[in-house]
């Protein structure tokens, strides 16, 4: 068999490899499957994907009355897509980083009578748009296996597109690159305690400034997300003097979670489990964890005691979380020393690559 992964966007993946043996950055943990499965990866916006493929693509939306376009995904995905359609067989097997890719993948390569088998990360389909797509394209009979990090999305997806157990597979492995993210010094120039946060998905930073606005710290927010536009409601209108937020590069932002007495991670709502690489980086530094209470894998590591859990939108209980771990250091270090194992035993970028291979090995086996 042949394998192949496509990305949900593009990345320049040998520079990245190329600074992660360096130590700039982490690794991509995809680049490093692709090798051990010797597999051919898939970008959007790739050198041969043409101009002369936007007349297909116009043809596709035009067969479906323009929905491709706005119900899934984006223009270089569908693109994506058609190209592959044209090269890939029986004796092809795919696996897809996110249903914005996925399905398009799936419309286009999975109506072929001698057509690749298809495998989906799904993320965040449970909404209307998702819900939509999911019926429109008819993915139960063209994907032949859905993962999921989440065991609510796994929930749903059984359920609503009536699948079996099989056809339905939880991968809760965590890509944390624990060579890089690593435990370490804080800055010399610190001056006070730090809490640190990051990330855009889901993020309630309008609590997290009311809960600290008058304490006597620095709360520190790297403001970067490959993946999620700025939400309005995320920030305060106006910054407390003593929170800045800014973009970091992977040097100075590993450097954060050192210098951070608590990492928080305050989130709205969601039903996929945001926050959870900030979360598992902020362990394999070895620091402390405060995040919003969500089902699933936060709940579990609340209730185990390895990280601290409050209330959606309590800017009082997060107050009170960050004042009673920077009053009892002790209990602070105990507990990061439990989540800095758990992240040493489990949740890491090489159990990742392990059981992702092991999870293409054993599909292609099963589908023989």
């Amino acid at each position: 068999m042949n394998y192949h992964i496509v990305l949900s966007r593009a990345f320049d993946l040998e520079t990245i490899n190329r600074h992660a043996k360096a130590g700039k950055c982490p690794c991509h943990v995809m680049w490093e499957a692709s090798q051990i499965l010797n597999a051919r990866i898939h970008m959007p916006n790739a050198d041969y994907i043409k101009e002369s493929h936007v007349q297909t693509f116009e043809q596709i939306g035009c067969q479906q009355q323009g929905t491709l376009r706005h119900l899934v995904g984006n223009p270089e995905h569908w693109l994506l897509a058609s190209h592959l359609s044209q090269q890939l067989t029986e004796e092809d097997v795919v696996f897809c980083t996110g249903e914005d890719v996925g399905i398009p993948v799936a419309e286009l390569c999975g109506a072929k009578k001698k057509r690749p088998k298809i495998l989906v990360l799904i993320h965040n389909i449970n909404r209307l748009r998702g819900r939509l797509a999911l019926k429109l394209f008819r993915v139960r009979d063209k994907i032949d296996l859905f993962l999921t990090y989440t065991p609510g999305i796994a929930e749903f997806l059984r359920a609503y597109l009536h699948l079996p157990e099989n056809r339905v597979s939880l991968f809760s492995e965590q890509p944390t690159d624990i060579s890089f993210f690593t435990p370490g010094s804080a800055s010399v120039d610190k001056i006070r305690p730090v809490i640190a946060s990051g990330g855009l998905e889901k993020r309630d930073y309008r609590t997290l400034a009311a809960a600290t606005e008058d304490l006597d710290i620095d709360v520190k927010i790297c403001a970067t997300s490959p993946n999620v536009k700025v939400n309005p409601q995320a920030f305060p209108k106006m910054l407390p003097n003593n929170m800045s937020c800014r973009d970091y590069e992977w040097l100075e932002f590993v450097q954060l979670y050192r210098d951070a007495d608590i990492v928080v991670i305050p989130l709205f709502k969601n039903n996929y489990q945001a926050g959870l690489s900030v979360m598992f980086e902020a362990m394999a530094c070895r620091r402390p964890v405060i995040i919003t209470k969500s089902p699933g894998i936060i709940q579990e590591l609340i209730e185990a005691g390895i990280v601290t859990g409050v209330r959606e939108g309590d800017a009082n209980d997060l107050r009170l979380a960050i004042v009673n771990l920077l009053q009892n250091p002790r209990q602070a270090e105990l507990q990061a020393q439990r989540g800095y194992e758990l992240v040493l035993q489990k949740y890491n970028h090489q159990k990742y690559i392990h059981n992702f291979v092991d999870k293409i090995h054993s599909f292609e086996l099963i589908n023989r």
